[in-house]
């Protein structure tokens, strides 16, 4: 194959985009496990924007999304940083490729097109991550106008319908943050592609395994969950309130 490529390196490459943005997809995506924390998040997203809209002052609500901007803000400049490295490293690959078969116990030995595929395959992951912070960080200050422009406290135009569209607007920001964070994390598992291409896959499987944990098993999802469960009752007590307090009002008149 061109370039020293093996077929166990097309089998890696190919086990390592469908694992990734298999991943995505079952946590962020269209098909998000409505278990995981980035769906439990919703639920509390939605809780914090009833509560926003039941208040006539709202410079919390919008610090709290300044926080925000400011964190994706953040990975994305130090993301830039790290692409100008490896596109360095791309430049100068001949002379970086010579002083890693020295170090041939660790890295294995390897064409230089090979190492430079390798490395642009870094690059190509920080650059998807850059994108994904930048559109995070640009629907964020697109909720900002959301917040500024939310109808008053006790506006007849307020329903829980409303509440829930300003916090899937949230969301999208949030989950397109969690994909560029989530991006950082594959490109650790690419690096192990430098080694072998097992090692490669390996790593993949772990990391996946990892984030896995963290969304369905850590005690923080058993937290945010028990924590989403109590929202969710409040909800339904609340709304019970107001139907029997309606209702009363019905029969008294």
């Amino acid at each position: 194959m061109p370039g020293g490529m093996t077929w166990l390196d097309v089998a890696a490459f190919f086990a390592f985009l469908v694992i990734w943005f298999g991943y995505g997809a079952l946590f962020d995506g269209r098909f998000r496990r409505p278990n995981s924390i980035n769906a439990k998040m919703l639920s509390i997203r939605e809780a914090w924007m009833i509560r926003l809209l039941e208040r006539d002052i709202r410079i919390a609500d919008a610090t709290l999304v300044g926080h925000s901007i400011r964190s994706v803000t953040f990975f994305a400049s130090t993301t830039l940083i790290l692409i100008a490295a490896l596109v360095g490293v791309l430049g100068s690959a001949e002379t970086v490729h010579s002083a890693t078969e020295n170090l041939s116990v660790l890295f294995g030995t390897t064409t230089q097109a090979m190492f430079e595929l390798k490395v642009f395959l870094v690059v190509s992951i920080f650059v998807y991550a850059f994108f994904k912070f930048t559109w995070a960080i640009r629907q964020f200050n697109y909720f900002t106008a959301v917040i500024g422009g939310a109808p008053e406290a006790g506006s007849p135009a307020l329903d829980r319908k409303f509440a829930h569209r300003m916090a899937l607007m949230l969301s999208h920001g949030f989950w397109h943050f969690n994909a560029g964070v989530r991006a950082y994390y594959f490109a650790l598992a690419a690096l192990a592609w430098f080694i072998h291409p097992l090692m490669f896959i390996a790593a993949t499987v772990l990391i996946t395994l990892v984030l896995v944990r963290r969304q369905l098993f850590s005690r923080t999802a058993r937290d945010i969950a028990e924590h989403a469960e109590i929202i969710a009752a409040e909800s339904v007590a609340a709304k019970k309130a107001s139907g029997e307090q309606t209702s009363g009002d019905s029969g008294g008149r």
